[in-house]
């Protein structure tokens, strides 16, 4: 099977990657988030962010994001493991654009072994970052992903998610963290109440 990946504009890659969400992702049925809140239906991301095609329009999309809203960035990445994917196709993006940005993984507590660091990959220490999450409904992974940037000396400039729960994320990062919190699709685009 051959897909075509030549490069389309920004709407097109948005309205692509909004199907493939709601035919790859979605999946409808009583179900317990990471947050311990109970849903009706579950949007699994990652059965996009790790799709041969997916996974392309994702760094588009999320790249054109942040962006259209001016955020100047030299690195992209978040908690582990939802973030990874996404911060690795926005950097493959902006590569493929010519443009260096890194990317990072954020682990859930600093290791107690080898360099003992929290955040890997490229240093961070100076440097403007944005975390990525793929979904958020309680802001918490990107909050923990913020505090461990920082403390490793990042200067955190935004966060962007690829789908909003319209649950009180954006607002709680964006009073907690004080940076914009960005978002590519809400619920409701997907056709979610």
């Amino acid at each position: 099977m051959s897909t075509d990946f030549s490069p389309v504009d920004l709407d097109t890659a948005r309205d692509r990657l909004r199907d493939l969400i709601k035919e790859l992702a979605v999946v409808r049925g009583k179900v317990t988030l990471a947050s311990g809140i109970e849903a009706d239906y579950y949007v699994d991301l990652r059965r996009v962010t790790l799709h041969h095609e997916a996974s392309r329009y994702v760094g588009q999309v999320m790249l054109g994001l942040l962006d259209e809203a001016g955020i100047q960035f030299d690195a992209a990445g978040g908690l582990t493991m939802g973030a990874d994917p996404v911060g690795h196709a926005i950097m493959r993006t902006a590569g493929d654009q010519g443009r260096a940005i890194d990317t990072f993984v954020v682990r859930k507590a600093q290791k107690s072994y080898g360099m003992g660091r929290q955040v890997e990959g490229p240093g961070v220490k100076g440097r403007d970052v944005v975390v990525v999450e793929d979904t958020s409904t309680t802001g918490g992974s990107a909050l923990t992903a913020v505090e461990a940037l920082q403390k490793a000396g990042a200067n955190v400039v935004a966060v962007a998610v690829i789908v909003d729960r319209r649950t009180g994320a954006k607002e709680r990062i964006q009073e907690t963290a004080g940076v914009p919190c960005l978002y590519a699709y809400s619920k409701d685009e997907l056709g979610l109440d």
